[in-house]
């Protein structure tokens, strides 16, 4: 399927986009965080995850060059929607975390009138 030079070249690219990250931190940090901005090297980071992705499918994994792709896809899809579905409910649960710690310090919390629950007072 591959030969010498497809695996050079996709190694070559791995390792570039592998550097890339941790330089644009390095770039962020010698430039006092002014460039590239926090939301900047968020989308910095996705579109490098993507390239690396996409460097891996096509020279490593040889995604497109079968003679059934159909089966290839298939895989493929499923394997997106498992990650889509463990990576966004991961972060879903996080958020929601998160959300629920924002309490202030001297903020009394009583978790009866939070969750809309009224004890019987004959239980005391």
């Amino acid at each position: 399927m591959g030969n010498l030079r497809t695996y050079t070249i996709g190694f070559i690219l791995s390792l570039l986009l592998t550097l890339a990250a941790p330089g644009f931190i390095w770039l962020h940090g010698y430039l006092h965080h002014a460039f590239p901005t926090h939301a900047m090297l968020g989308a910095l980071f996705v579109v490098l995850a993507l390239l690396q992705l996409f460097v891996q499918l096509v020279f490593f994994l040889h995604l497109g060059k079968e003679a059934s792709p159909r089966w290839n896809l298939l895989a493929f899809s499923f394997a997106a929607i498992v990650v889509v579905i463990v990576v966004g409910g991961t972060l879903w649960i996080m958020y929601d975390l998160d959300h629920n710690m924002q309490m202030q310090m001297n903020q009394e919390y009583n978790v009866f009138e939070e969750e809309n629950i009224f004890p019987n007072a004959s239980l005391n």
